[in-house]
């Protein structure tokens, strides 16, 4: 590869051919800083705040979509830089409302520390700050158009990420803002609610609706038994916010700050992602041996269901019709768990940490009332939890490592897998072997379906039979692996997860997540897998109990009334309305032409 050498502030740098100076600088130590950039998806150069001097160029030039050239000398912190940077910062904060002790992001915005970072002690102009009404329209996330910076990093990621597109620029000049089309809501758009876009809005633009005070008042009141799952995900992300470093592994501080929160039982989801393989393996052979439509296509992701319903409506008799985790453990509690422990289930408030914003729609959408009651009452971001931790004073950090609660707190290294990208599938591919051979699988680590490729296929022996898998992490790579199948191409089985990485970059989780952040949480979910004595589902004692006292079998009547659901065809882009008078978001079938069950 063609290199080139040029001078950045009188060191010499020699880095490939096409090479921006934004990435040249960093090769030597030199942060130029930035607020529109996304390495690889939003080089547009809007920001400006990038600005470097060229010698002999006319004027200052962004860094960040400006190539090396041979020779080229480069200047970044100049007095016309310097002050080119500063005008720009403040002209975008004329028009951005100081807002900043009570907005989500204080304290971890970007445009906020890029200012202390700059020396801003005023701004000496004033902007229109023309207000525009802030969008609530779904349950899982909110559009504050008052904040957008129009960086363009959401419908960056909306569009190349998840090929969605359910934001973009509207209208031109001072009256460009970033929204739906057509001025429609997020709730009447294709948005997934993925949270992908909160995950690279630098600043309050777009954040997870907040239920924590919700949830404060249901501990605080003595008349309700309040219990919390934690996704497998959350444990190995948690400790972000409190100054650990991203992989690490919080299982059981996180416990601990739980109870010290004031939830009677601290549950682990793991226990219900070991029952979903049961529930989804059996599933998978029940369709191999009697018939059924294949590939079976997972249906732990909510986000990537609700694309699905919008974007792949033909393929949901493919779809897996197990509940997710979160869900399934919401329907027990509301049952077996009420049944063995004497309690009413309208007492019971039923909470989950989850690193996924799509989550507070998947508990809200009408199918998941099968306890009799909705079986999920708050779904808490990981970010949610620790605004709850520090509320509260707790030191994080230094609390003591404590266990889950028993019955619903076992769980298996099978189960911590699922948060990540290629983890459902190994989990399966675990049980279903020995479900099938009745042997005991020599390797149990299937490396072929792990790493951060975005799509990963494979031919797995199982027994007889060659299984033919593929995991998918985006909905940009789901597009491909499905039109693949439309197209003919014969797979089994078909692990989708919405977020990149899997649920460890959820849209609920640590701001920042970046790619390195992801694969260091990667890596700390298959060591917890490791650490753990039990590395099946079909091994998970407690699940066995489940069966023999209550819900037989798998794929049993009762279990396909509390763990299973059904998914319909539905109209593209039906809208949610909020129904009043119970709290939740239903499908507009109406708007919808009937087509669906959406919520």
């Amino acid at each position: 590869m063609a290199t080139v050498t040029l001078t950045i502030d009188g060191k010499q740098v020699t880095v490939p051919e096409g090479t921006s100076i934004l990435e040249a600088a960093k090769t030597v130590g030199i942060d130029i800083p930035t607020l529109c950039y996304l390495k690889d998806l939003n080089v547009i150069g809007s920001c400006r705040v990038c600005v470097v001097e060229v010698e002999r160029a006319r004027t200052l030039q962004a860094a960040c979509v400006t190539p090396v050239s041979n020779g080229m000398v480069v200047h970044t912190n100049s007095p016309a830089v310097r002050q080119a940077r500063k005008m720009i910062v403040e002209l975008i904060l004329a028009d951005h409302p100081y807002e900043c002790p009570t907005c989500p992001r204080n304290l971890n915005c970007e445009l906020q520390s890029l200012a202390d970072r700059l020396g801003i002690r005023r701004v000496r102009f004033e902007g229109t700050r023309e207000h525009k009404e802030a969008d609530y329209s779904t349950p899982a996330l909110v559009r504050d158009p008052d904040k957008c910076i129009l960086c363009r990093r959401c419908v960056a990621v909306c569009e190349k990420v998840q090929g969605v597109y359910a934001i973009g620029p509207l209208g031109r000049g001072m009256d460009t803002v970033v929204g739906p089309a057509w001025g429609e809501t997020m709730a009447e758009s294709p948005c997934v609610m993925c949270g992908q876009c909160v995950l690279v809005c630098p600043v309050g633009a777009l954040y997870e609706r907040d239920d924590t005070e919700a949830v404060w008042k249901a501990i605080q009141d003595p008349t309700k038994h309040v219990v919390v799952q934690t996704a497998p995900a959350t444990r190995v992300a948690i400790g972000e916010p409190f100054g650990l470093p991203p992989g690490s592994i919080s299982t059981g501080k996180m416990v601990a700050a739980l109870r010290r929160l004031g939830f009677d039982k601290v549950f682990d989801t793991d226990f219900t992602a070991d029952l979903t393989i049961m529930e989804e393996g059996s599933e998978l052979l029940e369709r191999l041996e009697k018939g059924g439509a294949l590939p079976l296509i997972t249906s732990c992701s909510p986000g990537w269901i609700r694309y699905m319903e919008e974007f792949y409506p033909e393929l949901a008799d493919n779809v897996s019709s197990c509940k997710s985790p979160q869900q399934m453990f919401g329907a027990l509690v509301k049952t077996y768990y009420a049944e063995k422990m004497g309690i009413d289930p309208k007492d019971i408030v039923s909470v989950s940490i989850m690193p996924c914003t799509a989550k507070k729609y998947e508990c809200q959408r009408p199918e998941m009332r099968d306890s009799g009651y909705q079986d999920v009452d708050y779904v808490l971001t990981v970010r949610e939890l620790a605004r709850m931790i520090k509320e509260a004073g707790i030191d994080f950090a230094s609390l003591p490592d404590e266990d889950y609660d028993a019955p619903l707190g076992i769980g298996t290294g099978a189960g911590v897998i699922f948060g990540a990208t290629g983890g459902v599938m190994e989990a399966a591919l675990r049980t279903v072997y020995e479900l099938v051979t009745g042997k005991t699988l020599e390797k149990i680590d299937f490396e072929e379906v792990r790493g951060f490729q975005g799509l990963k296929i494979a031919t797995v022996p199982v027994g007889d039979l060659n299984v033919r898998v593929a995991v998918a992490h985006t909905l940009a790579n789901a597009k491909a692996i499905l039109d693949r199948v439309k197209n003919g191409e014969e797979f089994h089985f078909i692990e989708i997860m919405t977020c990149p990485g899997g649920c460890i970059g959820g849209g609920g989780q640590p701001i920042p997540t970046d790619t390195d952040i992801r694969l260091k949480r990667i890596a700390a979910i298959y060591e917890a897998d490791k650490g753990l004595p039990l590395r099946k589902s079909h091994e998970n004692p407690v699940v066995q109990e489940l069966y023999k006292t209550y819900l037989g079998k798998p794929l049993s009547e009762k279990s396909h009334h509390l763990l299973h659901t059904t998914y319909r065809r539905r109209s593209r882009h039906g809208s949610m309305v909020q129904k009043e008078d119970q709290g939740v978001w239903l499908l507009d079938r109406e708007a919808a032409g009937n087509g669906g069950s959406d919520g």
